[in-house]
């Protein structure tokens, strides 16, 4: 049987394969796409590289410059904020919006805090506000650099395949992130996105204004729990929240018009869908 998630992601990377970029000595994926006044960096979470964002890449790339990255195989939030600068200075933006989504939005989050004058948006997407006591949680508490990867990889197929028997209507998801966790993240990828959360620095308060702040969530996002997403949307005042009704963690691949969505209208490209009511958070 075919995956339609997987068919079209690959379609994609056909036209938009992934490239290397080498930043302050690491060894980045990139996809580069669009062009336009404004600019735009995606950074992934842990089982993501930069074409899981396909569908906005797609949806945004003509109407502004698209950055996706995958992470290297070494370095930590505090390096890769860094090199998020150099990439931006190796391509010429001075300023760019920055979406993270889970590891991606603590690192989004980051480089908020410490290089404000680069961010000109900040949208922190199924994310933590902190990672105090992540050490005591698996896959976190294992020793990450002496584990076999097979056993860090069976846990969260174990997760996903848990996720796949009680939502049997996303099994195109499931099975797209079992190939992610199943190879196409390499050993030392997977080993420093696990590091660079377990054994990574507390957040710096940004001064970006909240009108320059982005919030998304989903109500079953099976990682994020909701004290953890209000903790999220209070270190970021003032910031739009936007909550998926479902969706669990990835919900910019099951739901994609409205999460390209969410992005254009916070960069004043479209006007909100119509799907999103309420008021101090909007949900669809």
């Amino acid at each position: 049987m075919t995956n339609s998630l997987i068919d079209a992601r690959d379609a994609f990377t056909c036209q938009h394969p992934e490239t290397r970029i080498s930043l302050n000595g690491r060894d980045w994926g990139l996809i580069d796409a669009g062009q336009g006044d404004q600019a735009l960096v995606l950074i992934p979470g842990t089982l993501g590289r930069a074409d899981i964002f396909w569908q906005q890449i797609e949806a945004l790339a003509p109407r502004l410059r698209v950055l996706a990255v995958s992470y290297p195989d070494a370095g930590g939030i505090a390096e890769w904020c860094m090199d998020v600068q150099a990439l931006m200075d190796e391509k010429g933006i001075n300023q760019a919006a920055v979406l993270g989504s889970s590891l991606g939005g603590y690192l989004a989050q980051y480089i908020a805090g410490h290089a404000p004058s680069r961010v000109s948006h900040l949208f922190a997407a199924s994310t933590l506000h902190s990672v105090q006591g992540l050490e005591t949680r698996p896959p976190y508490s294992a020793d990450l650099q002496a584990a076999p990867i097979e056993a860090l990889r069976a846990g969260f197929t174990l997760a996903m395949q848990a996720w796949g028997q009680t939502h049997p209507d996303q099994a195109d998801l499931v099975e797209f992130l079992l190939a992610e966790v199943g190879g196409r993240i390499t050993e030392g990828e997977m080993r420093a996105r696990l590091s660079a959360l377990k054994h990574g620095p507390e957040l710096p308060e940004t001064s970006l204004p909240g009108k320059a702040m982005t919030c998304v969530e989903a109500l079953d996002d099976p990682l994020i729990a909701p004290p953890m997403r209000a903790a999220v949307r209070a270190r970021l005042p003032g910031a739009a929240a936007f909550r998926f009704l479902w969706g669990g963690h990835f919900p910019y691949v099951l739901r994609p018009a409205l999460y390209s969505n969410i992005i254009a209208v916070r960069l004043g490209l479209e006007p909100l869908a119509e799907d999103w009511q309420g008021s101090e958070v909007l949900e669809a």
